[in-house]
This record gives C-alpha cells, sequence and structure tokens, in this order.
C-alpha cells in the first residue's frame, strides 16, 4: 500500500517535471521563430538627423520597401540634435518588440562616444544591430566659384588664403574628415561647425564658408546642377553615380580611405527571432531592382550583413575612431 502511494506519487512528480520541459521546449522553439504577426502594427524609424541627408534618405527607401512587404506603415521619424544623441535616446528608451528601429551610421554610433563625456544611453548594451543597409561614401565639395578641380589645388589655394570647411558639429564625420585631410596634405582649413549638415551646405552653397565633406547622397543633385563642385569621394572606388570623380585616394593621398556604413538598431530587449525577421525581410527587400538604382544615383553602395557581424562591425569600429577623435582632438564642447 505505501509502495503503491509512493510509486504513484513519483509518477505524478514525473509527469509534472515532464510537462514542465515541454513548456519549456515549446518556448524556446517559439523563441527561435519570429511571431507570425510581426509586424501587427505601424512600425517606426527614428533617424537622428535632420531630413534631406544620407540617413533621411536611406530610412525613407528602405521604410516604404518594408511597408509594401509587410503590408503595414512604416513611419519615418526624424528627431534631429545633440549629434545625433537625441533621437538614439529615443530608441534606447523605447520598448524592445521591434516596432522602434534607429536609423544610425557610424558618424554618431561609432564616433559620439569618443566625443561626449556623458551620453544617457550606451551605444552598445542599449542597442541590437539588426541590419546594415548600404555603406555610403563622403565627398569633399567646394562652392562653385572656389577656383580647383581636385584636391591638390585645394592645398595649394588654401596656402594662400583662408579658406574654411564647415560640418555638422564639433566630433561629426564631416568635421574628422577636415582635420584629417588637414593632416594629411598640411592644408591649414579652419572648422566651422554647424548645427547639421544641411546648414552647413546652405552657407557651402552661398559662398559662406569654401569647403565641406558630406555624404555623396546629402549633395548629390547639387553636384548635378552645378551648385557646387565634386573633388573626390572618400571611398575606396569611385561611386557608380559620378565616375568622373576620383577618390582622395586617387588624389595623392592612398591612405585616406573612408566608407562609413548605415544601419538599422533595435532597442536592446527585441526578441533574436524579431531581430533575425527583420534583418532577413530588409535583405529581400534590398534585391528589388527600383531600390537598388535609387541607392546608385545617390551614390550608396548596398552592404548586407548578419546581425552578429553587424554588432562586431560597432564594437570594432567604436575602438577605430577613438583613436582618431584621440588624435584631432575634437570634442563636443
Amino acid at each position: 500500500m505505501t509502495f503503491s502511494f509512493r510509486l504513484e506519487k513519483r509518477l505524478r512528480v514525473q509527469c509534472v517535471l515532464g510537462l514542465a520541459l515541454a513548456v519549456l521546449g515549446a518556448q524556446s522553439a517559439l523563441a527561435q521563430t519570429a511571431p507570425s504577426t510581426f509586424p501587427s502594427k505601424p512600425v517606426r524609424i527614428v533617424v537622428p538627423q535632420t531630413p534631406g541627408g544620407a540617413s533621411d534618405a536611406l530610412a525613407r527607401m528602405v521604410g516604404q520597401k518594408l511597408s509594401e512587404k509587410w503590408g503595414q506603415p512604416v513611419v519615418v521619424e526624424n528627431r534631429a540634435g545633440a549629434g545625433g544623441n537625441i533621437g538614439m535616446d529615443v530608441v534606447a528608451k523605447a520598448l524592445g518588440d521591434g516596432y522602434t528601429l534607429l536609423m544610425s551610421y557610424v558618424g554618431s554610433h561609432a564616433i559620439n562616444p569618443s566625443i561626449y563625456s556623458k551620453l544617457p544611453f550606451d551605444p552598445e548594451a542599449d542597442f541590437v544591430a539588426v541590419a546594415t543597409l548600404a555603406n555610403v561614401p563622403f565627398i569633399a565639395v567646394v562652392n562653385a566659384a572656389v577656383p580647383v578641380t581636385n584636391l591638390k589645388g585645394l592645398v595649394s589655394y588654401s596656402a594662400g588664403k583662408p579658406i574654411a570647411f564647415g560640418s555638422a558639429g564639433n566630433g561629426s564625420v564631416n568635421h574628422l574628415l577636415g582635420e584629417m585631410f588637414n593632416t594629411a596634405s598640411g592644408a591649414k582649413m579652419q572648422h566651422v561647425p554647424y548645427k547639421g549638415a544641411a546648414p552647413a551646405l546652405t552657407d557651402l552653397i552661398s559662398g559662406q564658408i569654401q569647403v565641406v565633406f558630406t555624404s555623396l547622397p546629402s549633395v548629390a543633385q547639387h553636384i548635378r546642377s552645378g551648385t557646387v563642385k565634386g573633388l573626390a569621394v572618400t571611398g575606396s572606388k569611385r561611386a557608380a553615380a559620378f565616375k568622373d570623380i576620383p577618390t582622395i585616394a586617387e588624389s595623392g593621398f592612398p591612405s585616406f580611405v573612408i566608407n562609413p556604413w548605415f544601419g538599422l538598431f533595435a532597442s536592446k530587449g527585441t526578441p533574436a527571432a524579431v531581430v533575425k525577421q527583420i534583418n532577413a525581410d530588409v535583405k529581400k527587400v534590398m534585391e528589388d531592382k527600383e531600390l537598388l538604382d535609387k541607392f546608385t544615383a545617390l551614390g550608396a553602395e548596398p552592404f548586407e550583413s548578419s546581425p552578429q557581424d553587424f554588432q562586431a562591425m560597432l564594437h570594432a569600429d567604436i575602438k577605430t575612431w577613438a583613436a582618431v577623435v584621440k588624435s584631432s582632438g575634437a570634442t563636443a564642447d
């Protein structure tokens, strides 16, 4: 009797344990598969820069295609300020469910940790890398009235007359590229920081400043219209849409090769299955010929990677740009 009772009790315990393990196994399996309902509501892409730049353009292009694929609105929201930190903070504090994404790039995500002494977020721990979209070369452009047609001419011109280069702010990619060029070429261009790349470009066109190092997409139409002159791109090869513009390396500065990445991040805690699905969906829409043609027209080079590779790249770039910032002496103050 006692033995029978103990056996029955043991069997009940084993059944309960077996059921619990089955439930845990099912939950684990579900965690590896994105919810079939995602997305079941609008998705927001926060762009931490002003409209008109490369981040904004890429977010809107890819966002439109994702909206078509998902059957849900993908809303692009510009939250500029503090070198991108305001928009980044919005995403860092958002619910980690995949419905709030960050359109980021190396200039804010990898450089800001070295420029700002205190950030309201951790650029690695508070975000999940989702998908890279493109490598976007920057380009040295001058006001149409500046009497130079190449970088060597710009260096010579700067030796005889004070000239200024504008940037999106202290410590921005635009700023660091200008300082790097000063160091590499011996030029003495004066830095003029602006609150964003757009006002710097406005003053370049009007002749208030002479030079800007900016993303190729943000200035492509101005180059075509002749309001500014493109001297050289920072990438390792010429842009397909501007094959007559050489690289900086071709122009006599072989070690000067910078090709910033642009990509999507999610908030910390976003399920791995959701991240995996968004990454796969981004790769799928990036096969669209219309989208690729738009990328090419802007000078952007499609760039795909896994979330894991993207996260590792960010980690490495934070260290790489920290050395550049230290060498330049740039700060956000």
